[in-house]
């Protein structure tokens, strides 16, 4: 990338976005919007090289403090925003008008052998994470390697809309016209499709008209393992902006009822506008006070299909999510297994004899995964596991891997190229 140009104003810009970012305060991409909201000496050009090196800091922010040596990032913003665009792009685009007194220690943090860097260090993650993952995974060391890239952009064909075929010949001319490279079908859902760039998707027709949706691969498929029928009951009980609800609501073809609830009213708000654009009538928003609202509760023993998308550590999506390594502590696990442990057994009380429960998350953690389902399983009697593989069989759906993690539903980003996903599908006896 020797072509690229430098100026002072990214160097500077980039520096007040780390010391911001570095306080880890909350999401990275909000702060970020914050700071090109007040920062307008960018233009889109410069704003994409300031961005991709943030972003780019914090997935390697491990190695970015060891090269540093002695001097840190957080008390020495500037000199960490050289570095990184030295290590990103080289020296030259620097020159010695922007280093000036920092030349010396820019080229002494590019000569730091990472070879000798710890393993927690290399794998550009804190330790308590590397050491679970290390115990967890014995492919520890290729997830941590893919977990500190950028991830590519999936997106999610509405087929009330669109056919996938159809969705991929547009991209494909606008590909030829210039303004993206290529998009690929995902290798294990049948709606989707990736994207190896970001593009200005929401200034897209297909986008505007509903065509098509932004949604992980692995979150499509935690979807399609509710198998929902059409004229269903289903609940998804965290709907958050609903990605995982929409996609069920296009699989039942619009027919059914589904309830998104949330207990959070402003993240629900943010599925009215997607509603909105996908054109299914068989959704319903409901902002719940709490797990036991009594609008849940009148749909105890009546539901179908049930999906708690629990709130977890999101160590799953680290490659979209770099800050959360370092603002997630360890220490809140305990918390987070509690709330996961409370939704599921609020959820098992809407299911139906006979119908399915499927608990998920976006953790790599066993903790959060298959800890959390044993102990709901040893005080539910009622509910069974049901192999994961066997339900999206059942559909035309083989995963790689599938054996390795038998009975649950398990997408790792070195295996599959999506996010970490868990899921289990659990049974009530009829």
């Amino acid at each position: 990338m020797g072509h690229l140009h430098v100026s002072a104003t990214v160097v500077e810009s980039l520096a007040s976005l780390l010391a911001s970012l570095l306080r880890f305060d909350g999401p990275a991409d909000a702060a970020m919007s914050r700071h090109f909201k007040q920062d307008r000496r960018l233009g889109p050009r410069e704003r994409s090289v300031v961005a991709e090196a943030a972003f780019d800091a914090l997935r390697r922010l491990a190695t970015l403090r060891w090269m540093m040596q002695t001097a840190d990032p957080r008390r020495a913003p500037r000199l960490a925003s050289l570095v990184q665009l030295a290590r990103q792009h080289g020296i030259e685009p620097l020159g010695p008008r922007l280093l000036r007194g920092d030349e010396r220690a820019v080229r002494g943090a590019l000569t730091v052998d990472l070879g000798l860097a710890p393993s927690a260090i290399r794998a550009e993650v804190p330790m308590w994470l590397f050491q679970r993952i290390t115990v967890q995974y014995h492919d520890a060391q290729p997830l941590f390697e893919v977990l500190a890239q950028a991830a590519p952009l999936d997106l999610r064909v509405n087929t009330i809309k669109a056919e996938r075929d159809a969705v991929l010949k547009e991209l494909e001319s606008v590909a030829r016209s210039g303004s993206l490279a290529q998009a690929t079908p995902t290798r294990f859902s049948p709606e989707g499709i990736r994207l190896h760039e970001k593009p200005a998707l929401t200034r897209w027709p297909m986008y505007k008209e509903g065509r098509v949706e932004v949604q992980d691969e692995g979150s499509q498929l935690v979807a399609r393992l509710l198998a929902p029928r059409r004229g269903m009951m289903v609940v998804d009980f965290c709907a958050g902006a609903g990605g995982k609800t929409l996609a069920i609501g296009s699989l039942m073809k619009s027919t059914g009822r589904i309830y998104a609830f949330d207990v959070n009213a402003k993240r629900l708000a943010g599925l009215s506008p997607r509603l909105a654009r996908s054109g299914l009538s068989n959704v319903h928003p409901v902002a719940l006070h709490s797990t036991g609202d009594v609008r849940a509760k009148r749909l105890a023993g009546k539901i179908d299909r049930v999906l708690v998308d629990a709130p977890c550590s999101g160590s799953g999506t680290l490659r979209r999510n770099p800050d959360l390594k370092w603002r997630f502590d360890e220490s809140e696990l305990e918390r987070l297994t509690a709330v996961q442990a409370e939704l599921l057994r609020a959820a098992a009380r809407l299911v139906k004899p006979g119908g399915r429960l499927v608990y998920a998350t976006c953790s790599l953690l066993a903790v959060e995964n298959q800890d959390v389902v044993a102990a709901f399983l040893s005080e539910q009697p009622q509910f069974a596991v049901v192999p994961a593989a066997q339900v999206l069989r059942a559909q035309g759906i083989d995963i790689d891997h599938a054996e390795r993690f038998d009975p649950w539903f398990v997408m790792l980003p070195h295996l599959h190229g999506s996010d970490g996903f868990f899921a289990a599908v659990l049974e009530k006896r009829a």
